[in-house]
């Protein structure tokens, strides 16, 4: 009778084991209170257990190790954009680093404001389908096909980080930085609550940057300048309560170099 419950453990201990369930009581039945070809099978699964669950953990460790290599490639490339347009030069590290400082004030999870941080380093990455002509730095007069360019960059990098799962919501921030809360903005032309937080942060820090950086033909507005543009876009084109945020962040944290 002892004999049949044992099995009976074993055959669900091995079911367990099967769908993924790893526990001890598959171990248990290699005492020597059990029939010797009840311990002998125990012994057998529980082996086989452990090396599952050790190569389980080397492929996560592998996948870490791939989810890294790859960030740091896309990273390096939005970088690299800077070689071709001495404005963008760093401009993806401070839009990353005031889209953090934002996302802490507002308290959001360390998960969800790295995804915010790695968005911004990342929003500017469809630029990297820009002609010469787009980053030649003059300040020449646009035409259409510069304004269609400018406008497509946001799907040029959803395009280029979609398959990077990883990413999680990040994708759809960098995909979304452009849009308006009046629904005037591009791709997709989303209203207020249709934009993502993490849209709506990215939109502000980096009309913030772009206005205080210095390029080839304008100097960079003063923060005080670029405060009151911020408060005359709220609203229609940025969220009033983030834009306000940001201020005081900027008032009492300085401004990235």
């Amino acid at each position: 009778m002892a004999s049949l419950c044992a099995r009976e453990r074993l055959l669900l201990a091995i079911k367990d084991v099967a769908a993924g369930n790893y526990s001890n009581e598959i171990l248990e039945l290699t005492g020597p209170e059990y029939p010797e070809d009840i311990r002998e099978l125990a012994e057998a699964v529980g082996l086989m257990m452990v090396k599952i669950e050790a190569r389980e953990d080397h492929l996560e460790r592998l996948l870490e190790t791939i989810k890294f290599n790859s960030l740091n490639t896309v990273t390096a490339v939005a970088c690299a954009l800077g070689a071709r347009d001495a404005y963008t030069e760093g401009h993806g590290e401070r839009v990353g680093a005031y889209a953090e400082r934002l996302a802490r004030r507002l308290g959001l999870s360390e998960t969800e404001t790295e995804h915010i941080r790695t968005a911004g380093i990342l929003h500017d990455i469809g630029k990297i389908g820009f002609s010469d002509h787009v980053f030649s730095g003059e300040d020449s007069s646009m035409n259409q096909q510069m304004l269609l360019e400018i406008r497509s960059h946001p799907q040029w990098g959803y395009d280029i980080l979609k398959d990077l799962n990883f990413l999680g919501p990040a994708l759809d921030y960098v995909y979304c930085h452009h849009e308006r809360m009046d629904g005037k903005g591009y791709p997709r032309g989303l209203t207020a609550s249709e934009i993502p937080l993490g849209g709506r942060i990215l939109a502000v820090v980096d009309c913030f940057d772009a206005m205080t950086t210095n390029r080839p033909y304008q100097k960079g507005k003063t923060p005080q300048e670029a405060f009151s543009i911020l408060g005359s876009l709220a609203d229609t084109a940025l969220d009033s309560d983030l834009v306000d945020l940001f201020i005081d962040e900027i008032e009492s944290g300085g401004m990235e170099e």
